[in-house]
């Protein structure tokens, strides 16, 4: 068994092979599963089909074509779809079309915490505005401390005043970023500790707020 950190994570997530977490296959996990392009929907639907438990987090945008502009949900995480489940739904998992594989650790199937998921869901459910971005793994760390997503860690961004924070799972090497109210992060240092920042008189009321 091996233990890696997820960006958003504060503690270090289990990574075990299906073989590992449940001889007898009962036992449910979730795992990103890789999708050719733009089949994200089709698998998730094929997985409902098919009685497996799946989550596909979507966004909402506005995309221009010639009949005018209208408004598309589409992946937050592009190529790819959660998949709850255990070992004996693996062959039936991987053999539904426009799923590629199963992202592995260590050439075993790697296996994310609930309570992201849940979180995410949560977050999603309750109108958190997400979207893709870019993947970042550098960058000034802060705990979102209030709301949904209390408890995750990202990247802080600031924009014209604005307060984002991108939220990456290093596994799928995938970020989306959120927006956030100033009074709703901290600041963390490199080992993972909080601490209150030089900075914005409003930013260090807010580190205060949450410490």
């Amino acid at each position: 068994m091996a233990e890696l950190y997820l960006n958003g994570m504060n503690e270090p997530i289990s990574i075990v092979s299906l073989k590992e977490a449940n001889p007898a296959g009962s036992q449910m996990f979730w795992y990103a599963a890789y999708t050719a392009s733009r089949h994200e929907k089709t698998v998730a639907e094929h997985l409902r089909q098919r009685d497996v438990e799946c989550f596909l987090p979507l966004y909402e945008t506005v995309h221009r074509w010639r009949n005018g502009r209208h408004r598309v949900q589409l992946p937050l995480f592009p190529s790819y779809v959660f998949v709850r489940m255990g070992v004996s739904q693996k062959l039936r998992v991987l053999q539904v079309p426009g799923l590629v594989q199963l992202v592995t650790f260590q050439g075993h199937p790697a296996a994310l915490p609930d309570s992201e998921i849940a979180t995410l869901r949560g977050a999603l459910a309750s109108g958190v505005l997400a979207q893709p971005y870019r993947y970042l793994s550098v960058g000034s760390k802060v705990e979102i401390c209030r709301g949904p997503l209390q408890g995750m860690r990202g990247i802080l961004l600031r924009h014209q005043g604005q307060f984002r924070v991108v939220l990456s799972v290093e596994m799928i090497m995938r970020s989306i970023v959120v927006e956030v109210d100033a009074s709703d992060v901290v600041a963390v240092d490199r080992k993972g500790a909080r601490l209150i920042v030089a900075g914005s008189s409003k930013y260090q009321q807010a580190a205060g707020a949450c410490a």
